[in-house]
């Protein structure tokens, strides 16, 4: 199989991750097209990165290719990553998965099997374990509901107070219009203001969880290696929204 070679814009991506402040050598990537991921670990170690370090940002960089986004008034209200896994999870993975959920998205949540699907789901916030044509994937995904309904309620008081308006023309009162336009506008802001923040969180929480699923798992020694042995859990946050 031929070695994955990584572009310059993807070498700089892995280098960002890596590490918040570049070194010398690495803070410009030019030059750096078309380069494994060994060859990219010893342009780390130069500088003083870890091979582990930039072979996780390698899995980082693959699985925010993956970013899919649903929009509305061109805002991310759902974002969601999917990622390829080399085999299936065993009970005992998919188990302490669960366990990393509960505790990165400070969410109970609710686990589901049907034949080899599987699923944990936490209102809008779902993890799904599937088997696509060519073997399984992961899908984490989001949907902010508050946001979504608040700003489709603005729009349809919007709506309103133009039907209201429409009506001034047949002699009708259209001062309600007004009102309906505040609050519209009040309900639109309070959907836009609650994004951005709360999609870049879900999409870092979620691509740091499908990496680690990603990354080789290391020889045992007394005990397997489980999955919060190789990388640290991110914070807790609260429920997602619904």
């Amino acid at each position: 199989m031929t070695e994955r070679r990584y572009s310059e814009e993807e070498a700089g991506a892995i280098f960002r991750f890596a590490t918040e402040h570049p070194g010398p050598g690495i803070a410009q990537t030019s030059g750096l097209e078309g380069l494994t991921l060994v060859e990219l670990q010893a342009i780390g170690r130069e500088v003083g990165l870890p091979d582990d370090a930039v072979e996780r940002a390698a899995h980082l960089v693959e699985v925010r290719k993956s970013a899919v986004s649903r929009r509305l008034l061109g805002l991310p209200i759902g974002v969601e990553r999917r990622v390829k896994l080399p085999r299936r999870l065993t009970d005992g993975e998919w188990e302490r998965l669960v366990v990393q959920l509960r505790d990165v998205f400070g969410a109970r949540g609710t686990t589901k099997s049907e034949g080899s699907l599987r699923q944990w789901t936490n209102g809008n916030l779902y993890v799904l374990d599937e088997p696509t044509a060519d073997g399984r994937r992961l899908r984490l995904g989001s949907l902010h509901g508050m946001a979504a309904r608040s700003i489709k309620m603005g729009l349809a008081a919007i709506a309103g107070a133009a039907i209201v308006g429409i009506g001034g023309f047949f002699g009708l009162d259209v001062a309600p219009a007004w009102g309906f336009i505040g609050a519209g506008a009040v309900l639109i802001v309070n959907g836009v203001v609650r994004v951005p923040g709360w999609a870049r969180l879900r999409g870092r929480q979620m691509e740091e969880l499908a990496a680690q699923l990603t990354l080789p798992t290391e020889p045992a020694t007394t005990e397997p290696a489980t999955l919060s042995d190789r990388t640290a859990a991110p914070p807790a946050t609260p429920p997602d929204p619904t």
